[in-house]
């Protein structure tokens, strides 16, 4: 006998209860954090540290999807501000928890605290981050991760045993203070290669006995420092959630002797394709399923390599351990640890770019074409002397009055009220010489977009000030994730490279990486009322200028909380 549809009434009632039980099944989750400076030696060699709660990393956010989660932040810099951002969230309805210092808010200042409330709507893996100044390569940052909801349309199209989180990240000894006096100086002090690769907040300085033989503070023998272990069962399938959290470095990320499937990224499933080398950019994230199938009776390395750059920092490593083996889960696999492809094979990281779409269950179709197309041309240029990023010879710089509160309060002289320029003169630009005209202006001022129209960006990259040599650019826009539509090396014609984009099956990203020489495009609804920062997530290109900021619908942004004001022409608010 069939199944009959009960009567309209009874139907309802089902919906409506199944909702709430849904709506009942959600949590608010409640973190309680303190911001602060602390001696940590997570190389081996001690320099101050951002920690939360005395730890870098800092704590995973574990939720499911439609749960709340609040965190209440005390700032205990002392001398220093601070502000917070949930990479990868979109805050709708919560434009103000973006945490972005200057485009949603005002820092926390030291003593004050700060509580960020906001919904995660969507399954995956995610970050968090500081988004004021450069405190990101000073230790402030950690893991988000979202469960699917149960029985939800999220479910993930892939089944494993157990999964392992990997968050990587660059070392520096300088301070952020060293760091940031020096980019600003004329000449450049460039911050220059890492000292150390981290995984999961351990690595190894090369150089801790001379330290240590120098009167320095660096002990390798600390369990600090020591590699992380990443324990399997034979015969079982994990999930990685692999996060780059850098604040420079391109990374190659393997698992020695094992092949890696990727299954998601930045939050969204990917149609499966193998790979043994991870490429991973500041600011992505990836799930990849292994098979726990080799000898169970050696240990295995994770590594991690700086791709994009010519290396000056050795390979990170961790430890991959199967339980029952005759090998201690603490001793160092008999193998040198690997080494990756050539960092500057850029057409090996551009393929995997390419094979990088939309899992065939999950496509979310894009609009077929765009109302607005913004055309930006990455270049780095002179200011008074002094060597800055800009688009389209705009270098970006962040206001005093945070946008959002400053146009939600009238408050137009807060920046420049002219729009940057959405163009450059694309017909014969030589991308691969040093340009001529070397010099940039500065500005604060940004797109503003009709609320519901789609949006086309495409990102252009070229040669630096020096000549052949071009690098890549991990782009990340808050509050959005966009339909990467297409990649290619060269020069992008608007007139030819849109017939080839991929409105098919492409994936959706919130970070996508701009290669060498290459081009980008990207689209996205402007469907989310507020102010948000677009910007290269290397934390040095942000701090010389390489951004810009979206406004769209912010009419329809509710009564602001007090607590983001208090800075530039807000003070006294």
């Amino acid at each position: 006998m069939g199944w009959r549809r009960p009567p309209l009434l009874l139907w309802c009632l089902f919906l409506l209860l199944s909702s709430a039980a849904s709506l009942s099944r959600a949590a608010t989750r409640h973190h309680e954090w303190e911001i602060s400076y602390q001696f940590r030696s997570p190389d081996c060699a001690r320099k101050l540290a951002v920690t939360i709660n005395g730890q870098t990393p800092g704590p995973t956010i574990r939720a499911t999807q439609g749960d709340t989660v609040v965190v209440r932040v005390k700032n205990s810099l002392l001398t220093e501000n601070v502000a917070i951002h949930w990479h990868g969230i979109r805050q709708h309805g919560s434009p103000w928890s973006d945490g972005t210092e200057g485009v949603t808010q005002c820092p926390v200042l030291p003593g004050d605290t700060f509580t960020y409330t906001f919904a995660v709507d969507r399954p995956g893996t995610y970050m968090y981050h500081a988004h004021y100044g450069m405190q990101r390569s000073a230790g402030l940052n950690g893991l988000i991760v979202v469960e699917a909801a149960a029985g939800g349309p999220d479910a993930e199209p892939f089944e494993y045993d157990g999964e392992h989180a990997v968050l990587l990240n660059d070392w520096w000894h300088a301070s952020t203070y060293e760091q940031a006096a020096g980019l600003a100086s004329v000449p450049m002090v460039w911050v220059g290669e890492p000292q150390s690769l981290l995984i999961n907040g351990r690595g190894r300085f090369a150089n801790c006995s001379a330290v240590a033989a120098a009167g320095g503070a660096c002990n390798a023998s600390l369990p600090e420092c020591a590699p992380p272990v990443f324990a399997v069962v034979p015969g079982k399938t994990y999930r990685f959630r692999v996060a780059s959290v850098t604040s420079l470095s391109a990374l190659n990320f393997e698992i020695e002797g094992h092949q890696m499937t990727v299954v998601e990224a930045d939050g969204h499933y990917v149609k499966p394709f193998v790979v043994k080398n991870l490429n991973i950019y500041s600011g992505e994230t990836y799930s990849v399923l292994i098979k726990a199938d080799q000898d169970p009776n050696r240990n295995y390395w994770l590594a991690s390599n700086v791709v994009s750059r010519k290396p000056g920092t050795p390979t990170g490593t961790a430890v991959l351990s199967y339980y029952g083996g005759r090998s201690s889960p603490r001793r160092p696999p008999p193998t040198t640890p690997p080494t990756g492809p050539s960092w500057n094979d850029t057409m090996y990281r551009f393929r995997q770019s390419v094979a990088t779409v939309a899992h065939q269950a999950h496509i979310q179709t894009p609009p077929p074409r765009a109302d607005r197309t913004v055309l930006l041309l990455n270049t780095q240029n002179r200011i008074n002397g002094a060597i800055k990023w800009a688009l389209n010879n705009v270098s970006f710089t962040l206001p005093h009055t945070p946008y959002l509160v400053a146009m939600k309060s009238g408050l137009l002289a807060a920046f420049d009220q002219r729009p940057p320029p959405e163009t450059y003169a694309h017909q014969g630009y030589d991308i691969y010489g040093v340009q001529k005209n070397q010099n940039a202006t500065a500005s604060d001022g940004l797109y503003r977009l009709q609320f519901g129209s789609v949006v086309d960006v495409v990102l252009q990259n070229a040669n630096m000030l020096a000549p052949n040599s071009s690098e890549t650019h991990p782009w990340h826009l808050h509050g959005h994730d966009f339909w990467v539509l297409g990649y290619g090396i060269g020069r992008f014609d608007p007139a030819v490279h849109p017939a080839s984009y991929n409105l098919k099956d492409p994936i959706l990203k919130n970070t996508v990486a701009v290669h060498p020489y290459g081009w980008t495009a990207l689209r996205f609804k402007a469907d989310n009322p507020g102010v948000w920062a677009f910007h290269c997530h290397i934390e040095a290109h942000f701090f010389m200028g390489m951004g810009i900021v979206f406004e769209e619908g912010v009419e329809r942004v509710g009564k602001l909380p007090k607590e983001i004001m208090g800075c530039g022409m807000t003070k006294g608010h």
